[in-house]
């Protein structure tokens, strides 16, 4: 069956239309269960064990990352292998959140009444308010929707939807309550480029690098030797322990192609006054902000005023920064 272009963008759009209304209509859920589930979870000494199954067990998944990753000990369980073993994974400190569109799943109808003989506070994310799994929690999360986006309104899509977005409002509610910074957020996220962004400092790259430097007065071959040897396309220029400037690649190349003689030429003549700086404790991707902002490929680190390093953008780049 062939689709025009215009039929596939309707069928895209009505998904979005339909999904943005299921989440403008969470707002109702945003109520006393919701304040008092955040309080409960704030004050555990144990973990948010989260279940579901199906669709719900895959968005349960993602509901646990996102707590573990903002401040809140969480873990998943999958509600079949809750009663084939899994269950031991529960503390009695434990709170137990169950995701169910229907709250009728059998999984669900049998492991609630085993979850309740534990003594665990039960939350129901669920789209079904007089279901089984309401009916036999302590809080409800009202993740009811109109429709599915799926035209024959049965592939869990809106409601799917819905519980995530009440998981993230979960979570950034602890986040908030909790005082849950950015330097807390990078102890748990020290890899890749986010966790670069949160920790890496510009210490930690120019560390790597050579010195790059010349005096005011040496002439144009030392400074090419310098800046050649060092291989970060730059080297600052020294009146005595002072930075008085900064020669780069592009300095050389302009001032080549003025056709001046160079036979004379000292640093002081070649060089940029007022070159940009960063301290050595400052965040690596603050280096990277000044360096786009002024459009240049170096920047001199600092230590208390005394120059430190250098940092080349392709140290950025190497880190994944950029």
């Amino acid at each position: 069956m062939n689709f025009s272009e215009e039929q596939i963008k309707k069928v895209a759009l009505d998904t979005i239309s339909i999904e943005a209304t299921a989440i403008k209509g969470l707002e109702k859920s945003i109520n006393k269960d919701f304040t008092s589930v955040v309080e409960l979870i704030a004050q555990l000494q144990g973990r948010v064990v989260v279940t579901g199954i199906g669709k719900s067990a895959i968005i349960a998944n993602k509901i646990v990352a996102t707590l573990n990753s903002t401040g809140t000990p969480s873990l998943f369980m999958h509600a079949a292998d809750a009663i084939h073993g899994d269950l031991g994974m529960i503390r009695k400190e434990d709170a137990i959140l169950l995701l169910s569109k229907s709250g009728e799943s059998p999984e669900i109808k049998v492991l609630i009444p085993i979850l309740r003989n534990t003594g665990n506070k039960l939350i129901a994310i669920t789209g079904a308010m007089d279901s089984f799994l309401a009916k036999n929690v302590d809080y409800i999360l009202d993740a009811t929707v109109p429709e599915e986006a799926c035209p024959n309104n049965l592939a869990p899509t809106a409601s799917t939807t819905a519980q995530l977005v009440l998981g993230d409002a979960l979570a950034m509610a602890l986040l908030e309550l909790n005082g849950f910074s950015a330097k807390d957020f990078a102890k748990f996220h020290p890899g890749g480029a986010l966790g670069k962004k949160l920790y890496l400092k510009a210490s930690d790259l120019c560390e790597k690098n050579e010195k790059p430097e010349v005096d005011e007065n040496d002439d144009l071959k030392t400074i090419l030797l310098e800046m050649s040897s060092k291989r970060l396309g730059a080297t600052i220029v020294k009146e005595g322990n002072k930075i008085k400037g900064i020669i780069t690649d592009g300095d050389l190349r302009r001032m080549l192609s003025s056709n001046r003689e160079t036979s004379d030429l000292k640093a002081s003549d070649v060089m940029s006054l007022t070159p940009k700086t960063i301290n050595k404790d400052e965040l690596a991707v603050n280096a990277l902000a000044t360096m786009r902002e002024h459009n240049i490929s170096q920047i001199i680190v600092l230590n208390q005023g005394e120059y430190y390093g250098m940092i080349h953008i392709h140290d950025l780049m190497k880190e994944g920064l950029l």
